[in-house]
Order: C-alpha cells, then structure tokens, then sequence
C-alpha cells in the first residue's frame, strides 16, 4: 500500500522500493488476466459472440475493463503487502500469485456492486455511469455480473489448483460471498420502501450487523485471510486474532462510507449519493435517530427515504442541526486510537505492519 513491493526475489527485503510502484505493477496485470478470462472465444468459435461481449465489442461496454479495474484497489493490494509481511524472501511467481489474488477480490467487488447499484437504483460508480444505467445495457447487467463472479473461481483455478492452499482460498472465498449476501439482504429488509420507512428499525444493532456481514468480511478479513494462507499461516487462533482486529477496522470504514456518501464531494468520491433517498440503515441516521427531539423525529418521519431533493436537503440540515460532523470527527480519531490499541493487543505472532498499512491507508480518506 505505502510501501512498494520488490519483485526480484532474490534481495532480503520484500518492501525496498522500486521505480514503479506496487501499484502500476498490480495494474500491469489485469490485461494478461483479461486474455485469461476470454481466450475461450478464439478456441470456441460458437461463443465468441458473448465472449465478445464481455471483451471488446466497443470501448465503452467492455465487461471486465469498464468495471474492474477503476477503484481505488486498496482490497487487492492489501493481498501483496500483506503476504509481503509475511514471506522473507517471496519469488517472482509468488508475487505475481498474490496480485491475481488481489485482482479475484477486485473482480469480486466489481461484480457486488454492479448488483448493489441495481438495487439501490444507484447513477453513478466511480466517476461514470453505473454499468446498468448504460444503453443497451439494462437488466444484462445481472448476467454480466454472474460472469464476473466466476471469473474469480476461474482464475483461482488456472493460477492455484497446484498450490496447498488452494482449498483454503475456494472455501474462504464461498464463505466471504455468502456473508456478503446475508449482509445485504439485511440492508434491503432494514431499507423498506417509501410507504414503509420505519425510523424505529434503525437501531445501532442492525447497523452494527450489516456493517459485519455485508462490508467488514470481504473488504478488510478477506484480503488479509488471503495473504495468510498464501503464506502458509492457516491455524484458527492466528485467522481469529486477525479477524477481530480487521472486522473492527471494517466497522471504521464504512462509518466513513456513510458520512461521506451524505457529506462527500461527488466529484471527489466518484459517486452520487443516494443514502438518505433509499432509505438506507447508515450510520448517520441511527446517531440522528439516538438525539433527535419528538419535533425533529417527525422531520426524518417527513422527509427521510423520499427521492425528492427537497426533503433530501431537509435531512441533511437537520444532520448538521444535531451536529453530526462533530460526532463523525470525534468518532474518526477515537476509533482510530482504539484500532491501534487493539493491533497492539491482538497481532500475536502476525507483523503489527500487516494491519498498520491498511489502518493508515483507510485514516480520514476522502474518497
């Protein structure tokens, strides 16, 4: 993340830096992975049409380039710097292992949220429009997700199926998808439609609980996890001590997520957002919902989970009537503060740096 990765495999050091960063060597991947995934189509001429499709036939509907690889990959490159803590002296073939592996967990979030803007009736991702959102696009999207997602499995195959923890990375990422999709159905039941927002389900409870399930395991747990069995460390008690302190630091983030999807510059975060209109479960609303009088309760009742900019606007002047910029602050350094106390309590025998980089790469984001 921070650091940069030695490819040579022969030095000592697994962070000395190099010209190109960690960064421009993990992009510099995904185009051999591209032909990986649709090579197929030269071989079997009678799909070459979907094929095609999910390839090249124009710029701008590219299946794999629109969607996967414009985030900010701090999920992927997680993977790289943290086998990197783990392993002396990693070889070539190990690192590139590893940046597949971060591309999997990219293609993964490529394809969760193609879903999750379907269902959100989300317009923007990334600074462009949302894949279904685009013409001739549509409800295609959904298959075009599906083939994302095996994609993934695709390349574990090709890249992992000699290496020993090939059955611990198939069943990490079975169990990662199906926590994944407990989360979300638990936000779309929480986030009701208009005519039945209920104020009174949004509790800090259900919110501390999709965080966990549907954000916590696949963006902060599951790269982690990955660079640990890649590196050989597969015992329960390590995997544990890892898991609570990066289910925590998955808590941070997405309290981040929610402030900025309100208060965040669009321009800024690559998105438009549409918390308050979808009548989500964010953290905003559930601190609102713990302050807020009987007269400003009857506001959000008015106002919240309505798709008209008026009573958009109203709920986020009643956001700053509770002063919630002033809790989300004080929230963001003390949450910090004990991110890092909890590393120091629970690293064990793992490399303190392995959590480290990602608490500094996630500490007052922007975006």
């Amino acid at each position: 993340m921070e650091d940069h990765i030695k490819l040579n495999g022969n030095g000592t050091n697994c962070k000395e830096n190099r010209a190109k960063t960690e960064l421009e060597e993990f992009d510099a991947l995904f185009p051999e992975l591209v032909k990986d995934l649709t090579n197929i189509g030269l071989k079997d001429a009678e799909i070459s049409d979907a094929i095609n499709w999910f390839k090249e036939v124009l710029v701008d509907y590219r299946v794999l380039e629109y969607n996967v690889p414009f985030g900010k990959k701090n999920r992927g490159i997680a993977v790289v710097t943290s086998y990197c803590q783990l392993v002396t002296n990693p070889t070539d073939d190990d690192i590139k292992r590893a940046r597949i592996l971060g591309w999997c967990i990219e293609i993964f979030q490529a394809f969760s949220l193609i879903v999750d803007d379907m269902m959100d009736s989300s317009i923007t991702r990334r600074g462009k429009s949302c894949w279904y959102k685009k013409q001739n696009v549509g409800m295609r999207a959904i298959n075009d997700s599906n083939f994302l997602e095996s994609s993934l499995y695709f390349l574990l195959k090709k890249y992992f199926r000699d290496q020993p923890c090939y059955k611990d990375l198939l069943e990490l990422f079975h169990d990662i998808t199906h926590h994944t999709v407990i989360g979300e159905c638990l936000d779309l039941v929480t986030s009701r439609p208009q005519s039945t927002v209920d104020l009174s389900s949004f509790t800090l409870d259900r919110y501390n609980t999709i965080v966990r399930w549907k954000t916590a395991f696949y963006s902060f747990y599951l790269p982690v996890a990955m660079g640990m069995y890649m590196a050989g460390v597969s015992d329960t008690d390590a995997h544990s001590k890892a898991k609570s302190i990066l289910l925590k630091m998955g808590y941070f983030f997405q309290v981040q997520d929610d402030y900025l999807d309100c208060f965040g510059s669009p321009e800024v975060i690559g998105k438009i957002g549409t918390d308050i209109q979808d009548n989500k479960c964010s953290w905003l609303i559930v601190q609102a919902m713990m302050k807020v009088t009987p007269e400003q309760r009857k506001i959000l009742e008015d106002n919240y989970g309505r798709d008209d900019e008026s009573k958009i606007e109203r709920v986020k002047e009643l956001y700053c009537d509770l002063n919630l910029t002033h809790v989300y602050t004080e929230y963001e350094e003390s949450s910090y503060k004990e991110l890092k106390t909890l590393i120091d309590k629970c690293s064990g025998n793992l490399p303190k740096e392995v959590f480290m980089a990602f608490a500094r790469k996630i500490y007052k984001r922007q975006k």
